[in-house]
């Protein structure tokens, strides 16, 4: 079986999963939170080498502050729940995004999070939180103009590695598989550079119910699709 090395999961349906059940969208998040403790385990155990997912975008702050402030306390629980596993389990977690704007505790469970877990060799787990694609591509553009700017390169020089390398995902591949849960057919602003020839796959199943099955079931359908990157095989 090929394992995806990248995959990247936009976590949709929490609320929804929620309403359904005549839960306040909050009691979402919390079941989603635990979805993610089983994912992560079966993509360590799959030997997949990247994971990325998508926590809170740049759009997010439009939500309601109960929302919003509730998500954050749920980074915070996550963080001092799962740390020591994730540590035992050797996984390396990043953060793609600002995490500038985060309160106090939240930006401090993140920093905590990269910090303790940096040296490990691991599965890369990569939270995307206030993140935003195109945000993540003007912050690049920004950076190779500024030194451009400062002469310290020419501009002609400029190509797709060169501008990849300024993105927050600069050491990691593309991703070969960006799952979607919810039934939502878009991307949401979600890894805009980087997927540009990854393979999406969209299931209805709702965040809370996405199982390790469910994620094998992703797999599966990516094993049979046939990749060809823009040219055509013999």
């Amino acid at each position: 079986m090929n394992v995806p090395a990248h995959i990247a999961i936009i976590m949709d349906g929490n609320g929804r999963w929620a309403k359904e059940k005549g839960m306040v969208r909050l009691k979402g998040h919390q079941a989603g939170m635990e979805s993610l403790r089983e994912i992560v385990r079966a993509c360590s155990d799959k030997g997949v080498k990247v994971l990325t997912v998508y926590a809170f975008s740049t759009e997010n702050w439009k939500r309601p502050i109960e929302e919003v402030s509730g998500i954050f306390s749920l980074l915070v629980r996550y963080v001092a729940k799962e740390l020591k596993e994730l540590n035992a389990n050797n996984v390396q977690i990043r953060m793609l995004g600002d995490i500038d704007p985060l309160p106090a505790d939240a930006k401090k469970a993140a920093q905590k999070a990269v910090d303790s877990t940096k040296d490990n060799t691991g599965l890369i787990f990569c939270i995307a939180i206030n993140y935003g694609g195109r945000a993540e591509i003007v912050r690049a553009a920004r950076l190779l103009a500024k030194q451009a700017a400062e002469g310290q390169l020419d501009p002609a020089s400029i190509d797709e590695a060169m501008f990849a390398s300024q993105l927050y995902t600069a050491d990691l591949p593309d991703p070969d598989l960006i799952i979607r849960t919810g039934g939502e057919m878009r991307l949401s602003n979600f890894l805009t550079w980087q997927s540009a020839y990854s393979e999406l796959y969209v299931t209805d199943t709702y965040w809370p119910d996405f199982t390790p099955d469910k994620l094998q079931e992703a797999i599966d359908v990516f094993n049979g699709r046939d990749r060809r990157y823009g040219g055509i095989k013999a």
